[in-house]
């Protein structure tokens, strides 16, 4: 099987083109999973034909396992949910002797979500993962609190950002995607920051922070205090988000926020996305990836769209 990097699918019979490139990794098309909303992709196989799927990003990883948050962990809102995962995860060693072996057998791209409480960590992490064959890319989770730093967030802060995305290029051979957080001030800052330590593509944005409380008790519907807001509520605010930051890198942009329609997809890629991250429309529907695939390729046949790339960054004035 050809590697992610170097392989360019075949176009369908269809004739339409979904073909996309995030830098130098080449993917069949736009569609790719979540980080935390997929598990590591293995659980899904039973559900979803994986091979559709342009990539997935696996659950983020840290150097070790981590139990996450008290339950419950999730709260259904208007157009959108409340969560307050916790980071739970395996353990990266793990990841690479249990999970990472079954993933190599499908076609897609797999990306691996990457976080840390210390720039060292962010690093081992890495580190690990570049001895094990069958990743595309990393992504890394700028969201979390620095411990060295009084617990400010990486991606709230140029400097603390560009720390980290410097350490993780200087550590990696494969392509480093960055998400950002959508809370901060003027996302263009942090943006060019994590272009100019080494970032080869962005993904624009994780989720929001949220407060989701119960008036009878007066105390959180979570487990957890606060968590992060995602889904449809969320999508007009990071697709405006997307096009600024657009407008002031060169490197491509992924977006994620909010999608659940083919309509949702090619609206991102407007704003100046090149692919888009699929997420919460998994709590609702587990193969909502797969059949956006197939709803994207029917709408580019009705709007004439024969080449899918030629969407991106065609909003007009």
């Amino acid at each position: 099987m050809s590697s992610p990097e170097t392989a360019r699918p075949v176009v369908p019979p269809s004739g339409v083109d979904l073909r996309v490139s995030v830098g130098t990794l080449h993917l069949k098309n736009p569609i790719i999973a979540a980080s935390g909303t997929f598990g590591y992709g293995v659980e899904f196989a039973n559900l979803v034909d994986l091979d559709r799927l342009g990539g997935i990003v696996v659950k983020g990883l840290s150097i070790a396992p981590m139990e996450g948050a008290p339950p419950p962990r999730m709260r259904e809102t208007p157009s959108g949910m409340v969560n307050a995962i916790g980071l739970q995860n395996i353990g990266v060693r793990a990841f690479v002797s249990e999970k990472l072996p079954q993933l190599r057998r499908f076609d897609l791209a797999v990306i691996a979500n990457v976080f840390g409480r210390t720039v060292g960590e962010y690093v081992e992490v890495i580190r690990v993962l570049e001895g094990a064959e069958g990743l595309a890319a990393y992504e890394l989770n700028i969201s979390c609190p620095n411990v060295e730093h009084g617990g400010a967030e990486y991606g709230a802060d140029p400097e603390l950002a560009a720390e980290v995305v410097a350490a993780a290029r200087k550590a990696s051979r494969r392509p480093l995607w960055v998400k950002l957080s959508p809370s901060v001030g003027r996302i263009g800052l942090i943006a060019k920051a994590a272009e100019s330590s080494g970032a080869d593509a962005l993904v624009i944005a994780n989720t929001y922070p949220a407060l989701c409380l119960d008036a009878h008790t007066r105390k959180s519907r979570l487990g957890s205090t606060g968590g992060g807001l995602s889904g449809a509520a969320v999508k007009p605010i990071t697709m405006r988000l997307v096009y600024e930051a657009s407008r002031v890198i060169n490197i491509p942009i992924i977006g994620l926020g909010g999608i659940e329609d083919p309509a949702d997809v090619a609206e991102y890629l407007i704003a100046g996305a090149g692919a888009v991250e699929v997420g919460t429309a998994h709590f609702a529907d587990p193969r909502i990836s797969e059949r956006l695939v197939e709803g994207l390729e029917n709408w580019c046949k009705e709007e004439k769209v024969f080449e899918i790339s030629k969407l991106r960054g065609s909003l007009r004035g």
